[in-house]
């Protein structure tokens, strides 16, 4: 889940926004904005309105806090955080390794949820405070504001509780049972089927309440039920993944021989008369002698056409000192890691402070596509 729309960092971590996000940030403030109309009318439209605003940006601001609770446990265990991003379901945090121990994995999962409810009970002792009424007619802005705001920080809590993977719920029963059996790989496995299971049954339940009249928020528990279901199945593929790279290093896989072109070429010579033709997709870069960068397919596509004539492979390279070079002996599941980090399809193999060769998403996909097919 990548963000479209960057907003600012705390702590480190990028915080921003997928497109998702607007259509339910809208269909909150118009909710809270009926709601609010249907009992306080009293209020006018410019409290209303403005309240409605106000609540959703501050339930939004909950979520981040949520996403920030699991970052912060993954730093303090040695996990790299980098960004959260806010989408139509909620939130999601990008921790750039998996745990390394049930402990660990427990902790993540369980800290979101408790400080949900946390923010919850405080939002609902302030609004009782305010003289809160459950019933929400004839109550002060604040009162209404915060009791909305404990009750779906409550709710949100209880959600991420149910045991089904990739929710922290999901994430808990997996750490419970890695402890059990000693066995991530068969933990992911359970708790990623225990996810399908509970995905299907919001699928049903929720066309089953469409069809009888409930009407949108059938659909919308079926909606979440599908993206359930998807993630429950992207993780089990996952782990799946991550079984049939085991023990594979990058030299395993790496082309040790990469065609090398010349720096001044300009990039429509380049595309007629080395990519089109020989179907290669990377090649090195090289001047007087050295090799300098990488230039791909991918960084071609970034330039207008209308330019490749004018402009020179050295110019549309990524050259090697800006790359994150891995060895030889590097895991081909941390290598993976860190093309995604780093948004880039292929990596330098470095050994002995010389270029070794070359690794790239494409070697790692024919790898597992053997694998898979050898293993069925």
């Amino acid at each position: 889940m990548q963000a479209q729309i960057k907003l600012f960092r705390i702590f480190g971590i990028q915080i921003g926004l997928h497109y998702s996000w607007l259509l339910i940030a809208v269909l909150v403030v118009l909710s809270l904005a009926g709601q609010f109309a249907a009992t306080n009318p009293q209020w006018g439209p410019i409290v209303i309105w403005g309240l409605a605003i106000l609540t959703a940006l501050l339930f939004f601001a909950a979520i981040v806090v949520h996403e920030l609770s699991h970052a912060t446990i993954a730093k303090l265990r040695g996990l790299p955080v980098k960004s959260i991003t806010l989408f139509a379901l909620g939130g999601v945090a990008q921790i750039e390794r998996e745990a390394s121990d049930a402990k660990t994995e427990f902790w993540m999962g369980i800290v979101g949820p408790i400080t949900s409810a946390i923010i919850g009970a405080v939002c609902l002792a302030g609004a009782f405070a305010f003289g809160w009424d459950p019933s929400g007619r004839h109550q002060s802005p604040a009162a209404s504001m915060l009791g909305w705001l404990g009750v779906i920080n409550v709710a949100l809590a209880v959600f991420n509780m149910i045991p089904g993977f990739p929710l922290d719920g999901g994430r808990v029963l997996r750490a419970i049972i890695w402890w059990i059996t000693g066995n991530a790989s068969q933990a992911t496995r359970i708790a990623a089927r225990v996810g399908q299971g509970i995905a299907f049954l919001f699928i049903i339940v929720g066309l089953f309440r469409f069809f009888n009249g409930a009407g949108f928020a059938g659909l919308w528990l079926a909606f979440i039920g599908w993206f359930l279901l998807d993630a429950a199945r992207s993780s089990y593929v996952q782990q799946e993944m991550a079984e049939l790279l085991r023990g594979v290093r990058v030299g395993d896989v790496m082309t040790k021989e990469c065609p090398t072109i010349k720096g001044d070429l300009n990039l429509q010579t380049f595309v007629d008369d080395y990519l089109l033709r020989s179907g290669q997709r990377c090649f090195l870069v090289e001047e007087d002698g050295n090799n300098i960068g990488l230039v791909t397919a991918h960084q071609v596509k970034d330039v207008d056409r209308d330019k490749w004539p004018h402009m020179t492979v050295g110019e549309a390279m990524l050259r090697l000192s800006k790359l994150h070079a891995v060895k030889p002996g590097t895991s081909v599941s941390d290598a993976l890691e860190t093309m995604s980090r780093e948004d880039v399809n292929q990596l330098p193999v470095i050994s002995n402070n010389h270029l070794a060769g070359i690794v790239s998403r494409g070697h790692i996909l024919r790898l597992l596509q053997t694998r898979a097919e050898l293993q069925s």
